[in-house]
């Protein structure tokens, strides 16, 4: 299904505005394997965009929900843009990990969204995900990860994709509530 959601980026109070238009669609161009898992994940992550527009900063910083006190639409857009890299970088690529988590702080991606403009969070994911986009396009799906997982197998890339496909539409499950709590939009 094709939708064209209205794309937003920064405006000067940090929310959200109208800046251009994205084909944002869950079908591929052709029907390969690879084609249909990046249509997938691409659609996953205009969704993440789309539950935003419209949203302010100050709105996108509220944790509505008391036993939930992370779960903002902040946070959410800062942990799939820090899941992703910590797939590809880390565990694929093998690189050393330079997200913002600590020990002491493994959900701190949560944390410190609050204090960047929503639409900042956005624009980086959205940069992020066209390198990444780079990435794949070069590579066969069985390529193996550099860093083992903890029963000390390797993923295949295919693997990856699934588990961010996975990952980022659950969280749009969760910004779908938050925007619902925030104003009331519902959809999209």
């Amino acid at each position: 299904m094709a939708v064209e959601p209205i794309i937003k980026s920064g405006d000067s109070s940090g929310g959200v505005r109208q800046d251009r238009r994205m084909n944002r669609t869950d079908m591929p161009a052709t029907w390969d394997e690879r084609s249909t898992l990046v249509a997938m994940l691409d659609y996953a992550r205009g969704t993440v965009r789309a539950k935003c527009e419209g949203v302010s900063t100050d709105k996108a910083r509220q944790a509505p929900l008391p036993t939930s006190p992370l779960m903002t639409m902040s946070g959410l857009v800062s942990h799939v843009r820090w899941v992703e890299y910590s797939w590809f970088e880390v565990v694929f690529l093998g690189h050393d990990d330079q997200g913002p988590w600590t020990d002491e702080d493994p959900d701190r991606e949560m944390r410190i969204s609050l204090d960047i403009p929503l639409g900042q969070l956005l624009d980086d994911y959205e940069a992020q995900s066209e390198r990444y986009r780079d990435l794949v396009a070069g590579l066969d799906l069985d390529s193996r990860s550099q860093k083992t997982m903890s029963n000390g197998q390797t993923v295949t890339l295919r693997f990856v994709l699934l588990h961010l496909i996975e990952e980022t539409a659950r969280h749009n499950g969760h910004l779908d509530i938050l925007r619902e709590m925030a104003d009331g939009v519902t959809g999209m």
